[in-house]
């Protein structure tokens, strides 16, 4: 396997792995307040949140930038349950075209969430002679593993909302609600204080 397959399949395997739930979390509270038709919305949200990951990745594995990771593995789901609760206070669905308040908080909280991973990415690549093609690979990965999940996601709300007649307010709801509890319990885990 070559240097560009491995970290492609570690891009992948960063987001679809279960252990490291929160990507999953996040994701879907960015795509709650969103239904198929909206597929492109969706598709340059998770792109901005792929950016903001991306963007500060490469910073710490660079290591021009460095936080404390104890701050970080607290923020994560702090994102994750602001991202939540704004769906949850939000009275309408998304309409209209235009950046909205989820761009934005994609964008920033993916500049958190890719301190989250710096330290382990940056003792892998420390073994690589050039680090931009591993960090590009592994960037790509994190993409398509995010646009599975997003996948999975349209494929339950066109079943949901579309067919079974759940109320899309409802449904953004059930998975804002759902997403915030659990956000607010990885929040007391990974409390520093």
């Amino acid at each position: 396997m070559n240097s560009f397959e491995l970290y492609f399949r570690l891009g992948i395997q960063h987001i679809l792995d279960l252990k490291g739930f929160d990507h999953i979390l996040f994701v879907l509270a960015l795509c709650a307040v969103f239904i198929p038709r909206d597929w492109k919305k969706i598709l340059i949200l998770i792109t901005a949140f792929t950016i903001g990951h991306s963007i500060t990745l490469a910073l710490a594995t660079f290591k021009i930038v460095q936080v404390n990771s104890d701050w970080i593995e607290f923020l994560i789901p702090v994102t994750i349950a602001i991202t939540a609760f704004s769906n949850i206070l939000r009275p309408k669905p998304v309409s209209g075209k235009g950046v909205t308040i989820n761009y934005v908080l994609a964008l920033f909280f993916g500049l958190i969430h890719g301190m989250g991973f710096s330290n382990y990415l940056r003792s892998l690549l420390g073994k690589e002679s050039s680090i931009w093609q591993p960090l590009l690979a592994f960037n790509i990965g994190l993409e398509i593993g995010q646009l599975v999940i997003v996948g999975i996601f349209i494929l339950a709300t066109s079943i949901l909302v579309g067919l079974a007649g759940v109320k899309r307010r409802e449904w953004t709801l059930i998975i804002s609600s759902f997403v915030l509890g659990i956000a607010m319990m990885l929040m007391l885990d990974t409390k520093f204080w």
